[in-house]
C-alpha cells in the first residue's frame, strides 16, 4: 500500500504547484532579480533592482493590506509585513527587506497547496454529483437531468455509470462501488428488491431502478450539502484565536512603535537601530502560524472522516467529541443488524398462525420501521384480501387500523394496554409484536434480531478511548434491553421508553455530565430518535440505512452504519485536538522567544523570518499528519 501512497501523495502536490503557476512565476521572477541585485557592485541600478525584484513580490500583500485597511481592518498579517519591509526599505536593508516577503509568499504558497490536501477527500466527494440520468419511457430511453427526474420513474444504470437517484432495484443484478459514500472499498453485491443509494457506482450489470426519493432528498444531495456546510461551523478553539489575533495584533504594533522610540529618546541608541529592531518584532509578532493552522488542523480532521465514511457537519462537533465521556445508543438499527426475522408465531383460537401473521403483515405493510418490514416478508399470502383503512401509527406504540369492518391492534405491549386490552404474560429475549382484534388478543409473533458484527468491539473500543459511561435507551421491553445490553458490554440499560422519555433521559445525561465539564453524544438511526439526536450534544446518525429525519437532526453521519466507526470519529476528533494544540503552543512559545531577543538585539531580520515563515511551514505540515488519520 505504501508504495501506492508516496507517489500519489507526491503527484497530487506537483499539480498543486502548477495550480499555482502565477506564484511560482512571481517567486522566481523576484528572487532572480534579487540574485542580479547581490552580484552587483553598489549603484543606481542596483538599487533600481532591488526596488523591482521588492514591487513584484510584495504588491499582492501590499494591495490586500491597504484593501482591508479601507474596510476597516488595520492589524492583519499583511499590514504588519507591509510596515516592517517598507521600514527595512527605508533602512537601506534591501536584501532583508525582499527575503522576508519572499519566505512570506512561499509560505502563503505552501499553505494553500496543504489546504487543498486537506480538503481533498472531501472535494473528491463533489464528484459524486451525477450529471445526468436516463429513463424510461413508453417511446424508450431518454437522458435528463437527475433533477428533473419524478419519484416512481424507472432510470436504467449500465456499468460505469453513477447511480443519479436512490431507490428500489426492479431488474436485474450488479455489483456497487460504494467507497466514496461508505469508505469501503469491497463491492457490493446487490438483489432485485434491495435499496439502492445514488452516488454508487454501477460495476457489472444493466439495472433498472424505480426512483423513490426526488433528487434534492437523495443521499448525494445531502452528502453535498453537508460537505459544503461543514467548514461554517467554528470550533471555540477557531474563534479564540480569531479573537485573540484581533487583540494580540494591535498589541504588539504598539509595542513595536514603543521600541522605536523610547530607547532612542533615552539615548539607549542610535535611532536606526531601534527602528530595524521594531521592524523585526513586527515580522516575528506575525500570528500567520496561529491563524492559519487551527482551521487546517480541523478541516483535515474533517477530510480525515470524509475518507473513513463518516460526514461532520462542522468542525465544531468534532471539537465537541473530544468532550465527550458519555455515549448512548438505540438498539434496532444501531447496536443490531435491524433485519429481523419471524421466529415463532402464537395464536389465540380461532385465529390460525397464517391468519393472524397475515392480519398483522396487512396492518403494517405501509411501515418502514424494521419489524415491520420482517412480518410482510414472512407472510406468503395475498394482502390484497385485507381491506385497510384509518390508519394510525403512534411512535413508540404500534398500529391500529380497520381490517376488512375489524378494528385491528399491533404492536407492542403498551399499544395493547392503552387499548385496555388483556393479555397473558410472556418473557423472552427476542422482540414481542402483539395482535388484537375488535379489542381481543388475538396472538404475538416474535422477530428476533442479533447484534452488528462490530457492536462489541466498538463498545470495548470507545471505553480504551476514555469514554466511562455506555448507555442503551431503547423502546424494547426490559428482557431483551438487558439481553443485548449484557452481550455487548454496555454500562447502563433503559428500556421502554417512549420518545419523549428517550428525551428526558438525554437530558439527565447531559445535565449529569456538564456539571463535570463533559458533554453526552447519542448514536441513533430512526424516526423516533430524531428529538433526542438534537437534544444530545453531539448527535451520530446511521446514514446508510436510516431515516432522514434522523440524518437531518444529527451533528455527524456514519454511511456504512458501523458502530465502530464511533470509535473511529473519536479518535480523528482527538488527534486533531492535539495537532492543534502541539501547533499553538509550539509557535507561542517560538514567537515570545525570538520576540525577546529580537527586543534586544540578539537576532535580526533573518532569523525573524524563521519565526514567522517557518514556525507557520512546521505547522502546516504538522496538521498534515491528519491525512494519514
Amino acid at each position: 500500500m505504501k508504495s501506492a501512497t508516496v507517489p500519489t501523495r507526491t503527484h497530487n502536490t506537483v499539480r498543486g504547484f502548477l495550480n499555482h503557476k502565477s506564484d511560482l512565476i512571481m517567486i522566481a521572477s523576484s528572487t532572480i532579480i534579487l540574485l542580479i541585485a547581490v552580484s552587483l557592485p553598489a549603484s543606481i541600478e542596483k538599487i533600481l533592482l532591488y526596488i523591482a525584484s521588492y514591487a513584484i513580490i510584495a504588491y499582492p500583500v501590499i494591495w490586500e493590506s491597504l484593501t482591508n485597511i479601507i474596510s476597516g481592518e488595520f492589524f492583519d498579517e499583511n499590514f504588519l509585513m507591509t510596515v516592517a519591509t517598507v521600514g527595512a526599505i527605508a533602512l537601506g536593508d534591501y536584501p532583508e527587506a525582499i527575503a522576508v516577503m519572499l519566505f512570506y509568499e512561499v509560505g502563503e504558497l505552501f499553505e494553500d497547496i496543504a489546504v487543498q490536501q486537506s480538503k481533498q477527500s472531501i472535494s473528491a466527494l463533489l464528484k459524486l454529483k451525477p450529471t445526468t440520468a436516463t429513463i424510461l419511457t413508453p417511446t424508450g430511453e431518454k437522458v435528463i437531468t437527475p433533477e428533473q427526474v419524478i419519484p416512481g420513474q424507472t432510470i436504467r444504470v449500465r456499468p460505469g455509470e453513477k447511480i443519479a437517484l436512490d431507490g428500489e432495484l426492479i431488474r436485474g443484478h450488479t455489483s456497487l462501488d460504494t467507497s466514496a459514500l461508505t469508505g469501503e472499498s469491497l463491492p457490493r453485491d446487490i438483489q432485485k428488491g434491495e435499496t439502492v443509494l445514488s452516488g454508487a457506482i454501477n460495476l457489472t450489470g444493466v439495472i433498472d431502478i424505480r426512483v423513490t426519493k426526488p433528487y434534492q432528498e437523495s443521499t448525494v444531495a445531502r452528502i453535498l450539502d453537508l460537505v459544503s456546510n461543514a467548514a461554517q461551523q467554528k470550533t471555540t478553539t477557531e474563534k479564540f484565536i480569531t479573537r485573540f489575533a484581533k487583540i494580540y495584533t494591535p498589541i504588539v504594533v504598539g509595542l513595536a512603535i514603543l521600541l522605536a522610540l523610547f530607547p532612542p529618546l533615552l539615548h539607549l541608541g542610535p535611532w536606526a537601530t531601534w527602528i530595524n529592531r521594531a521592524l523585526v518584532f513586527l515580522v516575528i509578532s506575525c500570528p500567520c502560524a496561529l491563524v492559519i493552522s487551527v482551521p487546517l488542523s480541523f478541516f483535515g480532521g474533517i477530510g480525515a472522516a470524509s475518507r473513513h465514511g463518516i460526514l461532520v457537519k462542522g468542525s465544531n462537533f468534532l471539537e465537541a467529541l473530544t468532550h465527550v465521556n458519555t455515549i448512548a445508543f438505540d438498539k434496532t438499527g444501531t447496536l443490531t443488524k435491524g433485519h429481523f426475522t419471524v421466529s415463532e408465531i402464537n395464536a389465540e383460537a380461532p385465529f390460525t398462525n397464517q391468519q393472524l401473521l397475515g392480519i398483522a403483515a396487512a396492518a403494517e405493510q405501509h411501515s418502514n420501521h424494521p419489524i415491520a418490514r420482517s412480518i410482510i416478508a414472512a407472510y406468503d399470502g395475498d394482502l390484497t384480501q385485507f381491506k385497510l383503512h384509518d390508519i394510525q401509527e403512534t411512535a413508540g406504540h404500534g398500529i391500529e387500523a380497520t381490517i376488512n369492518d375489524q378494528i385491528v391492534v399491533v404492536g407492542n405491549a403498551k399499544a395493547i394496554s392503552l387499548n385496555h386490552i388483556t393479555m397473558p404474560a410472556t418473557n423472552t429475549n427476542s422482540t414481542t409484536v402483539y395482535v388484537a382484534v375488535n379489542q381481543k388478543f388475538a396472538g404475538s409473533i416474535q422477530v428476533a434480531d442479533q447484534p452488528k458484527p462490530d457492536s462489541k468491539a466498538a463498545i470495548l473500543q470507545l471505553k480504551h478511548l476514555g469514554v466511562k459511561n455506555t448507555e442503551l435507551l431503547t423502546g424494547d421491553n426490559q428482557g431483551i434491553a438487558n439481553h443485548i445490553g449484557e452481550q455487548l458490554g454496555l454500562d447502563q440499560v433503559e428500556s421502554e421508553l417512549l420518545p419523549a422519555q428517550k428525551v428526558a433521559k438525554m437530558t439527565a445525561l447531559t445535565q449529569a455530565a456538564h456539571t463535570s465539564h463533559h458533554q453526552v453524544a447519542f448514536v441513533g438511526d430512526g424516526i423516533n430518535d430524531t428529538p433526542v439526536l438534537a437534544r444530545a450534544d453531539v448527535g451520530i446518525a446511521m446514514g446508510g440505512l436510516g431515516a432522514d429525519a434522523a440524518i437531518e437532526a444529527a451533528d455527524i453521519v456514519i454511511m456504512d452504519d458501523k458502530p465502530s466507526k464511533v470509535a473511529t470519529i473519536i479518535q480523528i476528533a482527538k488527534a486533531t485536538k492535539r495537532i492543534v494544540w502541539e501547533n499553538i503552543s509550539f509557535a507561542l512559545a517560538v514567537k515570545i522567544i525570538f520576540l525577546i531577543l529580537g527586543a534586544f538585539g540578539i537576532i535580526g531580520m533573518w532569523e525573524a523570518v524563521f519565526a514567522d515563515v517557518g514556525v507557520t511551514m512546521i505547522a502546516i505540515l504538522n496538521a498534515l499528519r491528519l491525512q494519514k488519520q
